[in-house]
């Protein structure tokens, strides 16, 4: 099976085709960063041939491999290609001769985190609270609550003293058991702005009569500002409550009943699985846990926080439809919906009595 190089000019149009394509940059994630310039989804060199299935689950896909200008994309598109992957390429010269000339002006794969979010905060007017206004109020003793809205995995490492854990798609299902008093100011934190803005939104848009703020430049404003943060799991989200999920579920109405969400049952997921003509992401939001506990054949644990700031890091294949899989209630996979969907991304939802098969499993 013969490869391809691309040039950056005929990358630049692809881009714009409107047709799938995944880009795949093999550097290190230490070189590569938070995605910069291409927002595509990293997929080091050395896990490629083990990993890519999970990332570009159709091996038809138009890919393209990224690499520093080494040659190594080409080697490894070489590999793919012995193995069945029928349209594969490499990008010619690498990221070197993608940002030559400067990249103002180039397109990304996915649309990056921070460009979004200043959209929905110059459009809705999000509130925004400084570190040493945070700082005032908690030493005042003053009745305000900050939730960090990143992976508990990036909250035990650092946050804000007295943060409490809770990934950006749990705020509205875990939100009344966190903070149950109305009068309570709510501070909404990340490291810097993508996850803050979107959390803060999403509990000001779904009518939560808190005083609702986010942090600015979260942990990093924190440092910026002199203070110290706290390491650890300090504080995180408990299970759902009935009377959360009640309350959720009504706030849910509010924040996403004009979405026009699309629904759909096991046979259309397993008919879309099978399209050998188009790409489906099966996508489980739930927490890691849950998913650990019970999940539906086929799906793939991707953290609904997580794809709202880079979904970019889990959807490798643009223009692939997206299936995001949740319980019943759908407190996770709507909030992510409702973003990702005004980030043009086709989505449908499952929803799925996962308590039953728990239940069922232990019986």
């Amino acid at each position: 099976m013969s490869i391809h190089a691309v040039s950056k000019d005929r990358l630049i149009e692809w881009l714009g085709d409107g047709k799938e394509l995944a880009i795949l940059d093999i550097r290190s994630a230490e070189e590569v960063g938070y995605a910069s310039p291409l927002f595509a989804t990293n997929l080091p060199a050395e896990r490629l041939e083990a990993e890519i299935d999970r990332f570009i689950p159709r091996p038809v896909v138009r890919t393209v491999l990224v690499d520093d200008g080494s040659g190594r994309a080409q080697q490894a598109a070489e590999r793919l290609a012995a193995k069945g992957w029928s349209d594969i390429h490499f990008l010619r010269g690498g990221i070197p001769a993608w940002i030559a000339g400067g990249v103002d002006a180039l397109p990304t794969f996915d649309i990056p985190g921070v460009p979004f979010v200043q959209k929905i905060r110059r459009e809705k007017n999000t509130p925004v609270v400084f570190a040493r206004e945070l700082k005032a109020w908690q030493e005042a003793g003053e009745d305000v609550v900050v939730i960090d809205t990143r992976t508990i995995a990036e909250y035990e490492k650092a946050h804000v003293p007295g943060a409490i854990g809770v990934p950006g798609a749990e705020l509205l299902l875990r939100f009344s058991d966190l903070v149950p008093s109305s009068k309570t100011r709510v501070v909404v934190s990340c490291a810097g702005l993508p996850r803050a803005i979107l959390g803060a939104q999403t509990l000001i848009d779904a009518g939560v009569e808190n005083d609702v703020s986010y942090l600015h430049e979260g942990t990093r404003g924190w440092t910026d500002d002199g203070f110290e943060l706290e390491t650890g799991r300090s504080q995180t989200y408990p299970p759902a409550s009935d009377d959360a999920k009640d309350i959720a579920k009504a706030r849910l109405e509010t924040f996403s009943g004009d979405d026009d969400l699309l629904f759909i049952d096991r046979p259309t997921v397993e008919t879309w699985l099978r399209d050998k003509t188009r790409t489906t992401y099966f996508l489980d939001v739930r927490t890691p846990e849950e998913f650990a506990a019970s999940h539906l054949e086929g799906s793939i644990s991707s953290e609904g926080g997580q794809l709202l700031g880079v979904a970019y890091r889990t959807i490798a294949v643009r223009g692939a439809r997206v299936v995001l899989v949740d319980d019943l209630l759908g407190a996770r996979a709507r909030v992510v919906a409702h973003w990702l969907k005004r980030r043009g991304f086709e989505i449908a939802l499952h929803l799925h009595d996962f308590e039953q098969d728990v239940e069922a499993a232990a019986a």
